[in-house]
């Protein structure tokens, strides 16, 4: 996005079949202003930010694989180094979060390079055996080399997977559409009652992890994290970022 992102604007009449006030909903009013509202709202920390609008899907696929609930600590370092606009979210991110097996997610926002995140895909899970790249239909293990004194050969083979689609699938059934597929898993859900495929509590978890990461970036402290009690033991000025005061009429 380097150099000019999403732009300078200045405030403006909102179009008159959009409902900036209700857009705007329980937080502060401020004029509209057209890269906020309706798509560039994830460049302004009162709305959003890129690890609550990219992060929270990996986060929550990353969860899933890992078999983990919550994070026990998270820290967050970075900020707007380089891209010249009104944003005030970070232009470069990174977000550590570490959970009580031992597990440690790191997760990065570079808006200011290119570049793809990994070799391969999206995500890197790395173990002692070897390291897994997975885009959203496809992975592949890549076996450990032996590094300094050690002089084994490989410790797992390597492995290439691809989700290929069935024959005569229809479109709105892809196999290979998992987005399409939550949405028909949950509306089938409302009809059924049936427990959906990602519940509240899954969805609730995975987006509570992006909002950690942003009151860490925002505070700059390593913060403990009670997933029970959902508050920070370390850290009053954490805390107090666990919500914050609605413009009337809007209750909670």
């Amino acid at each position: 996005m380097f150099p000019a992102g999403i732009g300078k604007m200045k405030p403006e009449e909102p179009p008159k079949n959009f409902n900036w006030d209700a857009w705007l909903g329980p937080r502060a009013f401020r004029p509209y202003q057209y890269n906020i509202a309706p798509y560039k709202f994830r460049w302004w920390e009162e709305y959003c930010n890129q690890i609550s609008n990219n992060g929270v899907h990996y986060l929550d696929l990353i969860r899933w694989m890992l078999n983990e609930e919550a994070p026990v600590s998270i820290s967050a370092h970075g900020g707007k180094f380089a891209i010249d606009d009104d944003r005030t979210i970070p232009d470069t991110l990174n977000a550590t979060f570490e959970f009580a097996s031992g597990k440690i997610i790191n997760m990065q926002v570079l808006e200011a390079t290119s570049g793809s995140f990994v070799p391969y895909g999206f995500i890197e899970m790395r173990g002692t055996n070897g390291t897994l790249y997975t885009n959203e239909n496809d992975y592949k293990i890549v076996p450990t080399k032996a590094g300094q004194f050690q002089d084994w050969d490989k410790l797992t083979d390597p492995e290439e997977f691809k989700l290929e689609e069935k024959e005569n699938t229809q479109t709105e059934k892809s196999i290979l559409n998992s987005t399409a597929n939550h949405i028909r898993n949950f509306l089938d859900c409302i009809k059924s009652r049936n427990v959906p495929n990602a519940t509240p509590e899954v969805g609730h978890r995975s987006t509570s992890m992006a909002h950690l990461a942003t009151i860490a970036m925002i505070t700059r402290e390593r913060l403990i994290w009670d997933k029970d009690k959902e508050v920070f033991t370390n850290s009053d000025k954490a805390n107090k970022l666990l919500s914050y005061e609605y413009r009337n009429p809007y209750k909670l």
